[in-house]
């Protein structure tokens, strides 16, 4: 049998507006009643009915968070500083994995309006956002994680990319290697999009470099896997002395590829760079050079920007732009 606030106000003996400042409000209600209340909510085994508080309260105390892919550690790191951001404001975070994939995304937006969120953190697929719009129209603040609105529209907090795929490119560029392959796709995603052109910019400064799209389906360690096994069935003539990954789970399946087949040595025949610098690169069986994201940090301020908009009608939205670093390891190294 449910047990309601009716049956806790009878066994403590009070009203039910006292159970309720008790649930909600305990500093107005002396502390011998708070007490007796909560040792009534104990013995009976109440639990709160929080879909009527939030429908009362207009919002819940959880912050919805959209992420492109939860298998990669990246996004796990995001969502832990989310959580310790939001925790200091007594919230939590629930979690949504697009998997890459826009109706999936929708859904998860529509199904955290539905429950009232305080406020949405994306990783969206595209660069139009009208459900977006819609959804902080109605009074749900939204923020852009891991990209940057175009036109400012929202707040956001990310690293910039170009200079990430900049940095990455001239690194290899740097240890003699010309024949640079990008490994990464699909190109729609932002994240990719721009990374692939920092290393086009810092090719084309540099005669002799050249730069091939490996394309893949999508930012998993099996899609690197698949494309280090083509680079190394190609002649020797043709394979790249350099591999750029649009993500370390990417960058770790090509050097899987590529230490099971045993036809390209790394970093002897190949240097190879991924991105974002998950805990496993440093931990791979070469370890792996690769451009550091502060990705707790993303989350973390993300948080903070969502809370600030929702707590203040008047503000502006705001763009953080966290600057890349390079992490170099053995797997480029001279």
């Amino acid at each position: 049998m449910t047990v309601s606030v009716r049956d806790v106000a009878a066994a403590a003996s009070v009203s039910v507006g006292t159970v309720s400042n008790v649930l909600n409000r305990p500093d107005k209600v002396a502390p011998a009643t708070v007490e007796r209340v909560l040792a009534a909510i104990e013995d009976l085994g109440f639990v709160r009915n929080d879909a009527a508080r939030q429908l009362r309260a207009g919002s819940s105390r959880s912050i919805g968070l959209v992420v492109l892919d939860v298998r990669n550690p990246f996004f796990t790191d995001v969502a832990r500083g989310a959580e310790t951001r939001a925790a200091e404001d007594g919230m939590t975070v629930l979690l949504g994995n697009s998997d890459e994939d826009a109706e999936r995304e929708r859904a998860y937006v529509d199904l955290f309006e539905e429950q009232r969120v305080h406020g949405v953190l994306i990783s969206p697929l595209a660069d139009e956002t009208p459900q977006l719009e819609r959804l902080r129209s109605r009074g749900t603040p939204v923020v852009l994680v891991d990209r940057e609105a175009p036109d400012h529209r929202f707040s956001s907090v990310a690293v910039d990319d170009v200079a990430g795929g900049r940095l990455a490119a001239e690194h290899l560029l740097g240890l003699g290697r010309r024949r640079i392959a990008f490994v990464g796709g699909p190109t729609g995603i932002r994240q990719v999009a721009d990374r692939l052109e920092g290393a086009r910019q810092a090719v084309a400064v540099v005669p002799g470099a050249t730069l091939e799209l490996v394309p893949t389906e999508n930012l998993t360690a099996l899609q690197g896997r698949t494309a280090g096994e083509a680079l190394s069935a190609r002649p020797v003539a043709e394979r790249p002395d350099g591999v750029f990954a649009a993500n370390d789970l990417l960058a770790v399946g090509v050097m899987q590829a590529l230490v099971m087949h045993g036809r390209m040595r790394v970093p002897e025949d190949v240097a190879l760079i991924g991105y974002d610098d998950i805990d496993f690169a440093a931990a791979a069986v070469v370890p792996l050079t690769s451009i550091r994201q502060p990705a707790a940090l993303i989350g973390h301020t993300a948080v903070d920007l969502l809370l600030r908009e929702a707590s203040d009608p008047t503000f502006t939205p705001e763009q953080v732009v966290f600057q890349p670093e390079l992490v170099a390891r053995a797997s480029t190294a001279g």
